[in-house]
């Protein structure tokens, strides 16, 4: 199977998308609609994704904590804006144990209300600020287009909840954590993203302001890879959060939350990802190197596969994840294709020539045929491969920035968008239009602003939608 050619992504970006995360073993088809169920190999990567935020939350002061699944239903009403935001996703229970319950109970879609309770019992006073929570967790909202990863009914995600005593406080927050998904993004996934602020249009349902990390896929559409959210006082108004200030005041709290999920999977794999297969970053990958012995002869293959479990222990003991090939009947033709596809990205190869001569062949995967391939001493195998593996995650980070700059095109007038839009990549340009202006763009265009980054150009422009003088510039892109 990982020997067949799959569909060009030129050709058909989103079923070359759909071949990758079932032939490179991520995910497997489930028989409930619009779920997915995620295989070993795809879940260790999500765990390297979850290590990789987790180490950076605790460090920024954060704890972890569970809530329940189900939400009584009046909860999720107490927010308005909240509530109609989310609304047509829900999934309720409404009888359970074969009787009908007193009160519906919703699937959680997301855990501002349930959270925002616990939170008004546990705060009393401004000692007990910030409260700084993270949930691991599933949530379920009722997709009607359903992609794997990237839209699923039910998906796994953290989503963090914080309460403050300050608008301020609350704000250095929430800039915070995206600085976190940021830094996480480009320095373990690889992936180039742009922070900015959403639109208001685009903000999630009951925030002040919403943030948001985008990155450009392989066919040059956005992906909104996380967001943080400033919610204000809005939830702690609805729920009764307030504390004694040093003045012996009582106060609203300010809260915010804060989400990555399973998207971010997607995320690398239509980054990273080409004709063969998945091409995973170093520092995400479940297994960094794998090993394939090579021989023809049955007498050959005791000194050969004795040789690789020597170099695998040796690596193994270093911290590197790898993992040794001693699948029989398959040719080592076969077994290079199928590490391919699952985007490994360094691969050991070595045989009876390399056993005279103390030598083994490393391939990266970050560049493809006799470019990627070098033979190296045995000795200081270790060091020959951590440099390998340094070069390949710094690789895969500037061939996404360099895709990413150069599809990127600055517009000065509405016709300049409309045709980047439709060639494909992302219109930056000044903007001053309305939410209606922003509805008529998208409605003819298909694209939405991503976000207005917080890189800025110095001065002022034209808005390129309506003339009038502008602070700002935005980024317009079709999306996931």
């Amino acid at each position: 199977m990982a020997s067949q050619a799959v569909t060009p992504q030129s050709q058909d970006f989103s079923k070359w998308y759909n071949e990758i995360v079932y032939r490179a073993d991520l995910a497997d088809q489930s028989p409930v609609r619009g779920c997915l169920i995620i295989k070993p190999y795809g879940y260790e990567l999500w765990e390297a994704i979850k290590a990789g935020l987790d180490r950076r939350f605790k460090a920024t002061g954060h704890q972890n904590a569970y809530f329940p699944l189900f939400i009584p239903e009046s909860f999720l009403k107490r927010e308005a804006e909240h509530v109609e935001g989310f609304s047509p996703e829900l999934a309720v229970v409404t009888i359970a144990g074969g009787k009908p319950l007193e009160e519906p109970l919703v699937v959680r879609p997301t855990s501002e209300t349930i959270i925002m309770e616990s939170f008004k019992n546990w705060i009393q006073s401004y000692r007990d600020l910030p409260l700084l929570i993270n949930q691991w967790a599933n949530v379920v909202r009722w997709e009607l287009r359903t992609r794997p990863f990237l839209r699923t009914t039910e998906f796994l995600w953290q989503e963090g909840h914080t309460a403050h005593a300050t608008y301020e406080d609350a704000e250095r927050e929430t800039r915070q954590m995206l600085d976190v998904y940021a830094d996480f993004a480009i320095n373990d996934a690889a992936i180039p993203v742009v922070q900015g602020r959403k639109s208001d249009r685009e903000k999630f349902a009951g925030a002040l302001h919403t943030y948001t990390i985008e990155a450009m896929m392989r066919d040059k559409k956005a992906l909104q890879s996380g967001t943080s959210h400033n919610l204000g006082q809005n939830f702690a108004r609805a729920f009764g959060i307030q504390f004694l200030d040093e003045n012996n005041q009582l106060q609203y709290c300010w809260t915010t939350s804060w989400g990555v999920s399973t998207r971010m999977v997607g995320a690398v794999v239509m980054t990273h990802g080409d004709d063969k297969g998945l091409r995973l970053p170093p520092k995400l990958a479940p297994y960094q190197v794998v090993i394939v012995p090579i021989f023809k002869a049955d007498d050959e293959r005791p000194a050969v596969i004795a040789a690789a479990e020597r170099l695998r222990a040796e690596l193994s003991d270093a911290g590197i994840r790898v993992h040794s090939d001693l699948r029989e009947g398959q040719s080592p033709g076969f077994k290079f294709n199928d590490w391919e596809m699952r985007g490994v990205p360094v691969r050991l190869e070595i045989g009876p020539k390399d056993l005279e001569k103390g030598t083994v062949a490393l391939a990266r995967r970050d560049q493809p045929g006799k470019e990627g391939k070098q033979f190296v001493s045995q000795a200081g195998i270790v060091e020959q491969v951590r440099r390998l593996l340094d070069e390949v995650q710094a690789s895969l980070l500037r061939q996404a920035t360099e895709f990413r700059d150069a599809n990127t095109h600055d517009v000065a007038t509405y016709d300049q968008l409309r045709q980047v839009i439709e060639a494909g990549g992302w219109a930056r340009g000044w903007w001053a239009g309305s939410g209606d202006d922003e509805a008529r763009v998208k409605d003819e265009t298909g694209a939405t602003i991503r976000c207005f980054p917080f890189d800025q150009p110095d001065g002022a422009g034209r808005c390129l939608f309506t003339g009038a003088p502008a602070q700002r510039q935005a980024i317009f892109a079709k999306a996931y």
